[in-house]
C-alpha cells in the first residue's frame, strides 16, 4: 500500500501527452494546443475606427467639410485636407491622412458640414495596426486549452485549422451481478447501477472520447473478454471487481491480458483498493466499486492522467489553503478526502462520509484533504482542500 503522493508520482511518471493532430477550428474546442501558435496577421490589420463618428486631421479648427463616407468593409482611400472629415463607422478603416475620430454625439451636423462641440485629444478612437496582437507574435502557448473565446480569437486571425493533442480514447467497464439499469423494477438483493452513469457524465466534462462502454456480470470469461477489448484504447477505466473476493475477476483479467501492475491500494479513505497499471501505452485504472470511492479516485487520479495525456506538463492536485469550520478527528491513520462545502476559503465537512454514499457529493464542491499523519483538526485551523466541479 502506497501513499497518495507516491501514487500521483507514479501516475505522472508513467503518463505522457498523446500525439499532435490537425483539426478544424470548431473541432478544436476543448482540446489542447500541441505547439505555440503565432499570429499570421496583425489585429487589427489596418487602422480602425473605435466609434461611429467622423475621421479628421486634428488641429485645423472646429468646423469641417464632410467629403465622403467609410463603412465597415470599404477600402476607399480618401485625400483628406485640412478642415475636412469623412463620416466613419465602428470597425471601418481610418484613412491614412486622418489621425482622430470624433464620436458622432460630439458634433452638430448641418448639411455637408460638422461643427465639433467637444474637441477630442489627437489620436482618440483610432485603433492602431496590431493594437490587439502583432503579426508573428506568439498568441497562445503550447498546452493552452481552447475555449469559445479562443475559437473566436483565432477565427479573427483567419485561422481555420489548429494543431492539438489528440483526445484520449477511453473504455469504461463496470462490473457486478447485483447491478440493474435505472428505470427497471428493482429485484430483491439488487441495486441500481450508478457508477457507469456517474463516470460517463464526469468523462463528458473532459477532453476525452468514450469509445467502449460496457457492464459485465461477475463472470471470469466475460470479464476477460471485456478487458481484452477495453485495452485497445488509450485508457481502460474499470469500476468494481478489483478486491479479492471469490467473484472479483478484474485483477486476474488484467494480468491475463498482459496489463502490468504499477501499484495496488493507496493509504487513503475512501478509495483504498485502487489498481493502476499499463499495457504498452494503455493506461489502466481499476476503481473500487463503492460509488463514493469510485468517484473520489476518478477525481484525484484519473482526471490527473487524462489531463496530462491532453498536454498538461505535470500531474498536480493543486492543494489550496483554507480554514475548517468545526473540528475533525482522524481515527484511521489514512489520508482522508472528505466531501465538504467550501465558501470564501471556509470548509465545512458534510456529515455523512461513507464509501457507499454519493449524497455527500451532491452537497459538496471540494475535498478537505487530511494527510495520514494528521490526527486531529480543530475549528478555525488551516487546512488543505481540493476544489472539484461535477
Amino acid at each position: 500500500m502506497i501513499s497518495v503522493f507516491n501514487a500521483l508520482s507514479l501516475i505522472d511518471k508513467n503518463t505522457t501527452p498523446l500525439e499532435a493532430i490537425k483539426v478544424t477550428l470548431l473541432e478544436s474546442h476543448g482540446m489542447t494546443l500541441a505547439f505555440d501558435l503565432k499570429a499570421p496577421i496583425s489585429l487589427p490589420p489596418f487602422r480602425q475606427s473605435a466609434m461611429d463618428g467622423y475621421a479628421f486631421r486634428h488641429g485645423f479648427g472646429e468646423v469641417l467639410d464632410v467629403i465622403g463616407e467609410s463603412k465597415a468593409g470599404d477600402n476607399v482611400e480618401f485625400s483628406i485636407k485640412e478642415k475636412e472629415a469623412i463620416r466613419i463607422f465602428t470597425g471601418s478603416r481610418v484613412p491614412d491622412q486622418a489621425d482622430t475620430v470624433i464620436m458622432q454625439e460630439h458634433v452638430d451636423r448641418i448639411g455637408d458640414q460638422i461643427k465639433i462641440t467637444k474637441m477630442p485629444v489627437k489620436g482618440t478612437n483610432v485603433r492602431p495596426i496590431g493594437e490587439q496582437i502583432k503579426e508573428g507574435e506568439v498568441v497562445l502557448k503550447k498546452g493552452t486549452q481552447i475555449n469559445a473565446a479562443i475559437v473566436g480569437f483565432l477565427a479573427g486571425l483567419g485561422i481555420s485549422e489548429v494543431n492539438v493533442i489528440r483526445k484520449p480514447k477511453i473504455s469504461l467497464i463496470v462490473t457486478g451481478n447485483e447491478l440493474q439499469e435505472p428505470g427497471s423494477v428493482l429485484k430483491p438483493g439488487s441495486v441500481y447501477e450508478s457508477n457507469r452513469s456517474m463516470l460517463k457524465a464526469a468523462l463528458a466534462l473532459e477532453n476525452a472520447e468514450l469509445i467502449f462502454d460496457f457492464h459485465v456480470v461477475d463472470d471470469r470469461e466475460e470479464t476477460f473478454q471485456a478487458v481484452k477489448e477495453g485495452l485497445e484504447s488509450d485508457m481502460l477505466l474499470l469500476s468494481g471487481g478489483i478486491s479479492v473476493g471469490d467473484y472479483d475477476f478484474v485483477k486476474e483479467a488484467l494480468e491475463k491480458n498482459g496489463a502490468k501492475e504499477i501499484f495496488y491500494k493507496v493509504n487513503q479513505k475512501p478509495g483504498k483498493p485502487l489498481w493502476y497499471g499499463k499495457k504498452g501505452e494503455t493506461q489502466v485504472f481499476a476503481l473500487p466499486g463503492n460509488p463514493a470511492s469510485s468517484l473520489t479516485c476518478f477525481l484525484i487520479y484519473v482526471l490527473a492522467a487524462i489531463r496530462k495525456m491532453n498536454g498538461a506538463s505535470a500531474i498536480d492536485i493543486k492543494l489550496k489553503k483554507g480554514k475548517l469550520k468545526g473540528g475533525f478527528v482522524n481515527k484511521f491513520e489514512k489520508a482522508l478526502f472528505l466531501q465538504s462545502r467550501e465558501s470564501g476559503g471556509i470548509l465545512e465537512i458534510y456529515p455523512k462520509q461513507a464509501s457507499s454514499m454519493l449524497v455527500s457529493f451532491t452537497k459538496s464542491n471540494a475535498f478537505l484533504f487530511v494527510p495520514h499523519e494528521v490526527k486531529e483538526v480543530h475549528d478555525g485551523e488551516e487546512v488543505f482542500y481540493i476544489p472539484f466541479s461535477l
